[in-house]
This record gives C-alpha cells, structure tokens and sequence, in this order.
C-alpha cells in the first residue's frame, strides 16, 4: 500500500514571461550633405521584445549624442526609416546616429560623422549686370535665383513681347514679365519661351547653360527622388503668413538644397498668365518633338518635383547650372 503525505503536492509550471529589453538597430550612411542639412536614418531590426514607440536620428558637435540632443522623430515601430537632419551649420563636423525607444529604454546604433558643406559667397552677373548668387548641389552648381536677363549674351535684345496675339506666333526666342509688370522680374525673374534657352547666342552667363533633362534628374536623385526634391528645393513660407511668396500649405517647404524655388507662375502659349504664388515652371534645355520640351514644376500643395512637357510658346522660368 502506497503511503500518503498530507500537504504535498506535485509543483506545475506555469508559462515564462520574457523581459523586455532595448530595440536592436543601426545608422544609415549620411547622404545629400549641403550646407545647412543633411539626410540620414537607420533600421530598427528588433523591437525588443515591446513595442518601439519612437526612433530617428539625434545629432551634435560632441561623440555620443542622444536624444536629449538635437533629434529628428520618423515614426514607430520596427524597419527602415529615413531622416531629414534641417538647422546645421555649415562647414562643421557633426556626429549622429539612430535611436529607437521602446518601454525598456532607449537603444542607438552605429555613431557616424560628417561635415557640412562650405557656403558659396560669390555670385555670377549676367550680361546686363544682374547678379545671381549660386551654390552646390551634389556634383552640379546652380544659380540661386531665376534668370532675368533682356540681351543676348553676345549683346543681342532678346525681344519682350507683352501683347498676347504677338506672344501665340512667336517661333523665336521672347521674354515677358508675369501681368507684364516689369516689377515682378525683379523678385520672380522673367519668363522666356523655350526658342530663347535654346538661341546659339547663348542665354546664361558666360560659363553656364540652361540644364538639360539628365542634369535636372541628377538633382532630383540627389535631394532623395522626385516625392521629396521639391521640398527642399521650396523656398520656405507663405503669403498667408507673412513669412514667404508661396500661397498655403507650401508643404514640405524646408528649401534644404539652397535652391530656394519661387512660385513665379507662368505664360501659357495664348498670352494669359497664371498661378503665380501657387507653382513654379522651369525650362529643361532637352525637347520632346517639335513642338514641346520638357519642363520641372514645384506647387504649393505637394513636396513634388514634377516633370511633364510643354508646348515651347509657353513662357516659364529658366535657372542656369554650370558648364
């Protein structure tokens, strides 16, 4: 007869629970360096256990930066994620790295460095005495502003046309001032038809082209793609508010390349003007077929740089890049 002791039990396991612990992650390369920003983020390849509720990149002149220092938020959760770094100064070496937070605490990847780009402090006149700061972006210079040049570079007129019956006929190059105010030129530069760009008297400064379609492409690969370019390329601000030329929302405006993009409107191939504060045209010096060429577009309501084609009667801004 088997014994029985009063008070004994047989003991049973119940299910472990796991510790949360820190997210596991690492920094992307730093890419699109300019003078005043930088784009960088990480991968978050653990969560830890719990959910991430928070990562970015955090930054500063010192090894080490943490999130109680400069920092960017992108979102939650596990994955990639990218980081538009904005408020540098230029010429100067920054330290950064990813971090990700979840309730365990706060984890950081790989720590990277970089330095900003030294600013440009010159400016190239046209031939009627215009100046143009301009600046680097990636491997190609642009002129900063738009161009609002009246000769030729050789010295030749190029012919203003304000009356819309002569402007719909034009086969060779013209300009106009948007409203045919002379005033606007001044702040949004000129609008030229495309046979201006393309006249073999040379529209630029000595030195510098209208871009082509493969030159505005390297630009727009550089600032991310077309979804994010136009932003940076935005100058920053509304009308609204006091604080811009651009109508509401100007989204995504940060002008981090130094573009500073204007809404300078344009003149369709009948003569009207339109959308000034609202979207910005530019010529690309590479056409379609005989009567259109391509053509980049920044709006007020997108962070797009868009590309379409144009008939070549259409008046638009023109920004130079460099030989």
């Amino acid at each position: 007869m088997l014994a029985s002791f009063p008070g004994c039990s047989k003991k049973v396991d119940g299910p472990v629970e796991n510790t949360p612990v820190a997210p596991v992650l690492t920094t992307n390369t730093v890419t699109a360096i300019l003078t005043v920003s930088a784009t960088c983020g990480g991968v978050v390849t653990s969560d830890g256990g719990a959910v991430v509720t928070a990562r970015g990149v955090c930054w500063g002149l010192m090894t080490g930066p943490q999130i109680s220092d400069s920092h960017t938020v992108d979102g939650t959760g596990t994955g990639s994620f990218t980081s538009l770094v904005t408020g540098l100064l230029s010429d100067t070496i920054y330290h950064i790295r990813a971090y990700a937070t979840n309730s365990a605490g706060t984890s950081y990847g790989n720590e990277l460095s970089f330095r900003t780009l030294k600013p440009e402090v010159y400016s190239i006149a046209d031939i009627d005495g215009n100046l143009y700061p301009m600046m680097k972006i990636g491997d190609q210079y642009w002129l900063k502003k738009n161009l609002r040049v009246t000769r030729y570079r050789n010295g030749d007129p190029i012919a203003r046309v304000a009356v819309d019956a002569q402007w719909k006929i034009l086969t060779s190059g013209a300009f106009c001032s948007y409203d045919n105010l002379t005033t606007n030129d001044t702040l949004y530069g000129s609008l030229y038809n495309w046979y201006a760009l393309i006249d073999s008297r040379g529209l630029c400064p000595e030195g510098w082209h209208v871009p082509s379609n493969a030159e505005w492409e390297n630009l727009e690969s550089f600032l991310g793609g077309n979804l994010v370019a136009g932003g940076k390329m935005k100058s920053t601000g509304t009308l609204e508010q006091g604080s811009g030329l651009w109508f509401l929302p100007n989204t995504g405006a940060t002008n981090a390349s130094g573009f500073t993009g204007l809404p300078s409107g344009y003149r369709i191939n009948y003569g009207t003007y339109y959308s000034m504060g609202n979207v910005g045209y530019f010529w690309s010096a590479s056409d379609t077929a005989t009567v259109n060429a391509w053509n980049y577009i920044l709006d007020a309501n997108n962070s797009e740089l868009k590309t379409i084609f144009n008939l070549k009667t259409n008046g638009f801004s023109v920004r130079c890049c460099k030989d």
